[in-house]
Formats: C-alpha cells, sequence, structure tokens
C-alpha cells in the first residue's frame, strides 16, 4: 500500500459528521417558529460539535509528548537479517494507527523516489507532517531498500515504509527502540 499524501481518515469523517449535524440542526432551526427551541437546537449544535471535535487538535507539546511514550512490546516486530541480527521495528501500518490516534491531523507524503546509478536500489524520502492547534511541524527521512530483495512487497514500497517510521520517530514515535540497546 503507497503511503502517498495520507492524510488522517478518522478527523475527516468526523468532520463529515460535524457538517451533517450543523446542517441538519440549522434546518430544523430555521423551520421552528419559537425561539426557545432555536436557542435549544443551537445549544444542542454547540454541545455536539464539542463531542465531535474534541481531541481532534491538541497543542504540539500534547502530541509529541504522547508520541515520545513506549510502544508497548505486542507491537514491536522482529526482523532477522542474512548477518545473524535481529532488528526491532513497528510495522508501517502499526505506526500509521498510533499517529491517527494521537494526531489525528497528520499527513504525510513522498518527496522523492531516486533509483542507484546501478540500479541496484532505491532509496525514497518521506514527509511527516503534524497539525497542532498552536503550529504545525514537519519531519523528513529517507528509506533504502535493494531492488533484489526477495522479501514482501515491491523495493519502492519497502523504502517507502522504511522512511515514513524513520520519519515518524524523529517526532519521538517508536525511538526508544533505537536507544535500548545502549544501555
Amino acid at each position: 500500500m503507497a503511503f502517498s499524501s495520507l492524510r488522517s481518515t478518522s478527523s475527516s469523517s468526523v468532520l463529515n459528521k460535524l457538517r451533517l449535524c450543523q446542517r441538519s440542526i440549522s434546518a430544523k432551526a430555521s423551520s421552528s417558529p419559537k425561539d426557545k427551541d432555536r436557542e435549544r437546537l443551537m445549544f444542542d449544535l454547540e454541545r455536539e460539535t464539542a463531542d465531535l471535535t474534541s481531541g481532534i487538535s491538541r497543542p504540539l507539546s500534547d502530541i509529541l509528548k504522547e508520541l515520545n511514550k513506549k510502544v508497548p512490546d505486542s507491537l514491536i516486530k522482529f526482523r532477522h537479517e542474512p548477518n545473524g541480527f535481529s532488528i526491532k521495528y513497528i510495522p508501517w501500518h502499526i505506526v500509521n494507527r498510533i499517529m491517527n490516534l494521537h494526531s489525528p491531523e497528520w499527513s504525510g507524503e513522498v518527496r522523492s523516489i531516486t533509483y542507484s546509478s546501478d540500479g541496484k536500489s532505491v532509496s525514497v524520502v518521506f514527509r511527516v507532517t503534524i497539525y497542532g492547534t498552536d503550529a504545525e511541524i514537519y519531519r523528513e527521512s529517507t528509506g533504502t531498500a535493494s531492488v533484489d530483495d526477495p522479501g514482501y512487497g515491491d523495493p519502492v514500497q519497502k523504502a517507502e515504509g522504511m522512511a515514513f517510521r524513520r520519519a515518524c520517530a524523529r517526532f519521538g514515535l517508536g525511538l526508544h527502540l533505537y536507544h535500548e540497546d545502549m544501555s
């Protein structure tokens, strides 16, 4: 699955529900002859709007604090390299879900795809942007995959997944995996 121009779907579905709610209550309010009914409907709209939008956007410091928490061991996978080493990693789809949970207003995009001059590897630059209520920030990272790697997925897909995970790690997501062996 390509990550190109990923945008959290959970926030867009919430916003669509919000728009529908606003339209239906506005229609009810305009057809209601009594001012009390109109006030009650507008109050209901405000309450429903608050429920639908709570947690969509938060200050960046809150988002980053959540992303820097340790990822549960049950979500971490191991990959065994040909040289005998085992590497811990978080699969891209888990990283995607964590981003959706803690920062529903994030986006990601492939910035470039470059094949090596000998055609044996491909590198991808991926950018992740987090939108908070106070600012937005982005981080970019690279991922490289061998064209001859027999594992699952094509080399661009593998490099993209690696670059995506690394860009998220620059926000702190799963960063503890890089430092465990150093203690």
